[in-house]
């Protein structure tokens, strides 16, 4: 049995002397208590800014990038217990995979993203450098700095681990602390987790504590620079986002809650085509995968009327199919539902939803069973869904859906929409006017849309699968929030801040150097210099080199690229942008590049990229270029070498900028 303990400024304190029993949804058997008398609230909060908080906020986005992955790697090495674990939870293998793989690969994902997308400091810059005067000399950027508070994660039952991941992961990259408050059904699952991290010695004291029990006065002693993540039933995020503290100090509240997510049959579709297969199999997976216990999983099926009785019929043959049982058997597809309450919530909505729909598939429960919370699938067919209201504001979270048919695409999206707000909705169909429609017009009713077809199938995550790369969350009831997104997430955890001022103050501000900001010379060629010894705003400027009539016939001849402004006199003058023949674009980078490269080995192993290049003015032959390479950025990526990013201005004579680009080179230490 496990004694489920808080994780409190860095001690573990096990359950009071009357906790609470958790019992297994399959055999009955009790096997943990959890609870405590009162946990120290303020406390925990002062302990996680004073002490977590700032460990991470010394780190920089890379450092703690490099931190998510390894512990990601660490819990990934203990796999195999999280799983044993599990099945207490009710969830066979394939559903503790999808939390405890999908969880640690989420993490793995925001680590990359730290790596790839985020600088090698501690201050991110949002979006580019606004000019706010016309000499330049006066700019303003966006940067994002780390919240001063913790950030408190409330998390629901179904996924103690994966939905602890998701969000630590983005909280931990932005470089703040949190409280992990699990939902008590699952908490001996999620208390595992939390101490394989302590265990590991990885992350710094006070990035997380634990809350195993009510979380108590917590809400009343949060300060505006705290965050509540919550995930759960659209009655509590209700509750909790109104409390008065919250309301008064503007604390930030991201809220992800149930919603009446659907499933369409595009109007395109045909229960001949194989698409018609591929929308079959997503709904019965959704029904059965964690026995319908998803945020994300389909509760209405949208279906043209003329198809409705093939969908049942299909649907009836696929649900007779899962097996039902024991989740340790390696036989059973589905196994109960996390526990009895849990089975009498569920049968408690199915019988409101039965007062606007039949029972096509499946028979209702006449009561709560003495053990074992399995569930059967249930398949409701709502007949007239514009008049109905319970299959678009009830949700039976376990294996039940509603299948109603629509008259055309017009009325498939007043149904989709009907929800009220929902975390996602699929289609399947192989015609891009369908696609766009919906996108169109369901969009501010969804935070997310997935489209599939036969083509896409095998590549596909699956209706039901929220992805780290992007946002989790939707409007209306389904809580108004997005988490994960990528960078997207990691920016709720930080403050975005307006920044004015001369663009040496800003490329000081920044790590970058910005366009205006003070230049020195380099002391020697940046090509031989070393990435430690390079600094921002070094910079040299080249010998001029004339362009010449026969530079443009060669350099047409000798890639084909004989566009009529390179070639043709008469032509080039009529082109209202030209006075005549011009150079190529890509001879100036050509010949910039012959300026400034310095050809014997040194630092620099290779040009990886190019990036916002423009061409302001045009080249005719008699013109001289030059080049100005100023370091702007520097970054690191592995023990060997960083990645130096360089300002190319190519200017003419006259000193008028005729092109600019950004050159990426990998450099070494």
């Amino acid at each position: 049995m496990y004694k489920v303990q808080s994780f409190v400024k860095d001690q573990w304190m096990g359950p009071s002397s009357v906790p609470t029993k958790i019992y297994d949804p399959v055999t009955g058997e009790q096997i943990a208590c959890i609870g405590h008398d009162g946990l120290p609230s303020s406390s925990m909060l002062e302990f996680g800014r004073d002490v977590g908080g700032s460990a991470l906020r010394e780190m920089g986005f890379h450092e703690r990038a490099k931190m998510i992955k390894a512990l990601a790697v660490y819990l990934g090495e203990h796999k195999e217990t999280l799983y044993n674990i599990s099945y207490h939870t009710g969830a066979t293998k394939p559903d503790s995979m999808i939390d405890i793989d999908g969880g640690i690969a989420t993490m793995l994902v925001f680590a990359s993203k730290g790596r790839r997308e985020l600088p090698d400091g501690q201050i991110y810059i949002d979006g580019s450098v606004e000019e706010l005067s016309r000499d330049g000399t006066f700019k303003g950027i966006h940067i994002a700095t780390p919240l001063l508070g913790v950030a408190v994660h409330i998390n629901a039952f179904n996924f103690p681990v994966w939905g602890m991941l998701e969000k630590l992961a983005p909280t931990w990259l932005a470089g703040v602390p949190a409280i992990v408050k699990p939902a008590s059904q699952t908490a001996y699952l999620a208390e595992a987790v939390v101490r394989l991290i302590d265990q590991s010695g990885i992350v710094p004291r006070g990035a997380i504590q634990m809350i195993a029990c009510p979380s108590g006065d917590l809400l009343d002693h949060l300060i505006a620079q705290d965050l509540v993540s919550f995930t759960g039933s659209e009655e509590t995020g209700s509750l909790l986002k109104s409390h008065p503290n919250i309301l008064k100090n503007a604390v930030r509240f991201i809220s992800e809650q149930d919603s009446l997510n659907a499933t369409v049959l595009g109007p395109d579709i045909h229960p001949d085509d194989p698409d018609f297969l591929i929308f079959i199999k997503e709904i019965t997976h959704e029904m059965t995968s964690k026995s319908g216990q998803k945020c994300t999983a389909i509760r209405r099926i949208l279906v043209p009327q003329e198809n409705v009785q093939y969908v049942i019929q299909a649907l009836r043959v696929k649900l007779s199919e899962i097996a039902i049982g024991d989740p340790r058997e390696e036989q059973t597809d589905m196994g109960s539902l996390v526990s009895l309450a849990q089975f009498e919530d569920v049968l408690n909505k199915v019988n409101i939803i039965a007062q606007d729909a039949d029972v096509v598939i499946g028979k209702i429960p006449k009561g709560v069973p003495l053990k074992g919370a399995f569930f059967a699938p249930i398949l409701f067919n709502c007949k007239d869904p514009d008049l109905a209201s319970n299959v678009h504001s009830v949700e039976a979270f376990g294996p039940v859906a509603t299948i109603m048919g629509y008259r055309d695409l017009d009325h498939a999206i007043f149904l989709l929409n009907k929800g009220g707000g929902s975390l996602v909705a699929s289609v399947v169909t192989k015609s891009g006017d369908v696609a766009r429609e919906v996108s169109y017009r369901c969009s501010p009713w969804h935070g997310r849309l997935y489209f599939n077809n036969f083509e896409s199938a095998k590549s596909s995550t699956g209706h039901g699968s929220p992805l780290p790369h992007m946002i989790h969350g939707g409007p209306g009831r389904a809580g108004g929030g997005e988490e994960m997104g990528g960078i997207r997430g990691v920016m709720q955890y930080m403050q975005r801040t307006a920044i004015q001022g001369h663009p040496s103050l800003l490329s000081a501000i920044s790590g970058k150097h910005v366009s205006g900001a003070s230049r020195e010379v380099a002391p020697a060629h940046p090509f031989t210099r070393s990435f430690n010894a390079l600094n921002i705003g070094e910079m040299i400027k080249t010998p001029k080199r004339e362009i010449t009539l026969s530079d443009i016939d060669h350099f047409a001849k000798f890639t084909g690229d004989t566009f009529y402004a390179h070639m043709d006199e008469v032509a080039a003058k009529a082109n209202p942008f030209f006075l005549g023949r011009v150079a190529h674009g890509y001879l100036l980078l050509s010949f910039a590049a012959g300026l400034f490269v310095e050809p014997n080995p040194g630092p620099v192993l290779a040009n990886t990229g190019l990036d916002n290049l423009v061409f302001l003015k045009p080249v005719s032959a008699g013109d001289q270029i030059y080049v100005t390479l100023t370091v702007i950025e520097k970054t690191r990526r592995t023990n060997e070498y960083g990645e130096i990013r360089w300002s190319v201005e190519i200017d003419n004579q006259n000193d008028e900028r005729v092109a600019q680009y950004e050159l990426l080179t990998m450099c070494t230490y």
